[in-house]
Formats: structure tokens, sequence, C-alpha cells
């Protein structure tokens, strides 16, 4: 026999619970009105560091965080309440719960292509989830960073949230530092580092990575469509994001009809072109435009390759490998070039999907639903989206993250607060003694064995 499980809901029966859905509610609103005063400063800061047009900027940076806290803020109470889970007929009429308390001590480390969404998203679900929080923004989006710290002294004068701000020292010594939980955005090298910290104080991490994400173009899709959005996906902050389409496996019937079409799309986006557009950003710095420039050293450029250096722009730029050893097709690009690599068939897509470490986002393009389904079936990834770029991430029900080397965990929505939370099992047993069950054990073998499987 099972008994029923579900939410609590009534937390009123817990007044502690009740009086810190009260406290996490108010921090979490003092956090969105002081973004909001702080809003201009925030969109002028994103711009100088990497030239994002105020729209991208939006909606890739302060509007989520809006709606994260008003759907954290929405969702609290039933969250912090205790989950009511079965019991077993052994333990009848007990009841069992799992509690949901907070870690302690986060530290979060967020990356410099979305230096505000990245330090505040995962920010919401840690103080949801009633922890105390030190923010490592990144030293080289330094002018967002200094605006994110002012918001979090304004809206945290307690300093239950605090910052840390500086490089490679700052953050060596905040990781040999003990804490309770590490939330770490950024490469997968300083990921095994960061994880490699952790373990000297068995502290459990997340870490948010990226890696190589293919994108797949079926011969049976609309191609027009498909350069549209598989270039808005590359274009997005100049390709500096970790679920960019890295690079292309396109089926060779269709491969010159969409060098056409995404060649259009391009003119269509930055007419005057993308380098002197303004609704196009910049590299982030010097030592980032030399790497991704470099990489055209071995390829043939299909179309695109020009670059300013003074003012650290690139265009989108399509590319043919001439192998799979160059650095292009071994490293993450983070950038706005896209390799493209002709197929025969899905089946050699996906072959060469698996070839390669499990990567962050997958993209699929197709008219036929059989093959989506192949490859969703026949792949490994952190998520998927079909017919469009970066859209399963933006989905706050979806839950976000890698696999093996593109990250461990996820999170986005409810499923933060869960990340930053330890689900305590609580076991509330009855007064009935059934004697029989201890020494020396006078219940009947058989009696037993038929209890225990009315439990399953």
């Amino acid at each position: 026999m099972i008994f029923k499980s579900g939410i609590s809901g009534n937390i009123n029966k817990h007044p502690g619970i009740k009086h810190e859905v009260k406290l996490r509610r108010s921090m979490l609103k003092s956090l969105k009105k002081t973004i909001k005063q702080y809003e201009r400063e925030l969109l002028s800061a994103l711009n100088k560091d990497l030239g994002k047009p105020k729209a991208e900027a939006l909606i890739s940076e302060i509007l989520p965080i809006y709606k994260d806290i008003k759907t954290t803020i929405t969702y609290l109470e039933d969250l912090m309440a205790p989950e009511k889970v079965s019991s077993p007929l052994l333990l009848f009429p007990g009841k069992a719960y799992r509690y949901p308390e907070p870690y302690g001590h986060i530290l979060i480390i967020s990356p410099w292509n979305y230096p505000v969404a990245l330090s505040f998203i995962p920010l919401i679900g840690a103080i949801a989830a009633g922890n105390r929080v030190t923010l490592k923004p990144s030293e080289i989006s330094s002018a967002s960073t200094r605006i994110i710290e002012k918001i979090i002294k304004k809206a945290f004068p307690d300093n239950s949230v605090s910052v840390k701000t500086g490089g490679v020292e700052e953050t060596t010594e905040l990781l040999n530092t003990r804490f309770d939980y590490i939330f770490f955005t950024g490469s997968t090298n300083v990921g095994k580092i960061v994880m490699k910290a952790a373990s000297d104080n068995l502290t459990p991490v997340t870490l948010e990575l990226g890696g190589k994400s293919p994108c797949i173009i079926d011969k049976n899709v609309n191609i027009k469509k498909a350069a549209r959005r598989i270039a808005f996906g590359k274009c997005f902050n100049a390709g500096q994001t970790c679920i960019a389409p890295d690079y292309l496996l396109i089926h060779k019937d269709v491969k010159h009809r969409f060098i056409t079409e995404f060649k259009n799309v391009i003119s269509s986006f930055y007419p005057k072109g993308a380098i002197e557009s303004n609704y196009y950003a910049k590299i982030i710095n010097e030592r980032h435009f030399n790497r991704i420039t470099e990489y055209l050293n071995d390829v043939e450029i299909i179309s695109g390759g020009n670059h300013d250096k003074n003012r650290l722009k690139i265009e989108p730029t399509l590319i043919t490998p001439i192998n799979d050893d160059i650095p292009v097709m071994k490293e993450e690009i983070f950038g706005p070039l896209l390799p493209i690599i002709e197929i025969n068939d899905i089946d050699e897509a996906i072959g060469y999907i698996n070839y390669h470490p499990k990567p962050l986002a997958l993209y699929i393009f197709t008219n036929k639903k059989s093959t989506s389904l192949k490859i969703i079936e026949e792949t490994s990834s952190g998520g998927v989206t079909v017919n469009n770029t970066l859209s399963h991430y933006i989905n706050p029900n979806l839950p976000f993250g890698g696999i093996g080397d593109s990250g461990i965990g996820k999170y986005h929505g409810k499923e933060t607060f869960k990340l930053f939370s330890h689900y305590k099992s609580v076991q509330y047993t009855s007064k009935i003694d059934i004697k029989q069950i201890y020494p020396p054990y006078k219940i009947p073998i058989y009696i037993l064995k038929k209890i225990y499987n009315l439990m399953t």
C-alpha cells in the first residue's frame, strides 16, 4: 500500500517557513527595484563592454531577470513548503516529508559574455532558497561589474549578498575558501580548475560550461527560414554565446542554397555592413579578437571575413575548415565564425556528433519529425532546439545545463531554487510499536516477505 504524495501547501502550520517566505520575497523585490533604478546604467555598461544594442541587452540580460524574479516570487511559498511523500505499509501510519533547506554560503562565479543575466539569474534562485551569497563577476566586463556591485550593495545592505571583484588572483583566493556550494559559468578548462578546487572540501558544484554546439540542416527544410534563424543565433552578441551554433552539418543537396540565403540574411540584418552597424556587438577585448581572427588562417572563407581591430568587430563569416585537426574545429569559437561541413545523410551527422564531446546545445533543422526524433534519440547534448536556435534556453520551464564536457547540473525557473536547496528527509513514525519486528524476530519470514512485496 502506497500513500499519496504532494506539496503540503499550508505553511501556516510552519511559522518559521512563513516568516522566511516574507523575508525572501522582500529580498527579491528589493533586487528588482534596485535593478530597475540602475537599468539605464546597466544598458550603457553592456554597450561599453560588448557593444550590445539596447534591444539585445534588454531581451537577453535585463528582461529575463524581471521575469525570473516575478516567477520565483509567485511560486516561492509552494517551493518552500515541505513536500509530503509516500510511506510504505511497514511504516503505517507514519508520514514522510522532504524539507528544502539552504545549503548555506554560495559562491557564484559569473562570465563576461552575459555579465548581468548570468550574475543575477542564479542569484535569484540562491536567495529564494535562503542562502547567503558571494558573487564574483568577471573582471573582463568591467563596466558591467561596477554597476552590478552598486546594485548588490544597495539591494542588500545587510551583506546577505556580497560582491568580490578582481581577476585570477582574487578568484583563486575564493576557490581556496570553504563554501557550501559553487556555481560557475565559463569555459570547460576553467570549470575543471573550479571542480578540482571544490573537491578539496567536497563542495558540490554546478558547472555551466560550453563547447562546440552543432547545427544539423537536413535536405527537407525551409532553407530561407533556416538561414535567417541560424544567422540570428550566430550573430547575437557577435557569437559570444555559450549556446551559439558553433558549426553546421549540412546536407550536400542544400549547401549552396543555404550559403546564398545566409549572405542575403546578413545583408538584410546589416545593410551597411556588420562592422558599421550599431545593431551588431563587438568582441569583448583585443585578446579574444586576436584569438578569433587567427582561426581564419587555416580555413577557406566562403563569405565575410572582414574585421576592424580598432573597433573590435568581426563580421559574420562562413568558412570551410581544411580538416578536423585545426584549432577552429577543436576549440569553442565564441565568435561570429561559422564552419560548414557537408554531409551525405543524417546518419553521417549523428556519427560526427557522437564522435566528439557532448555539446551544450544541439540544433536540428528539418521538416520531418521522424528525422528530428532520430537525432534526439541517438545523440546526447545538454539541450535541443528544433527548427530554431537558442530557443530552449529562453523557456523558463526547461531546465538548462550541460552534460559531460559541457557542464554539470541544471537551473532556470523553479529548478534554480531546487538546485540551491538541500532536501532533508524527515520520517514521522507512529506510536504503535510492533514488537515482533525486534529481536528475537518472532514475525514469520513469509509474512515479512509479503509486507515488503506490498511496499513496491
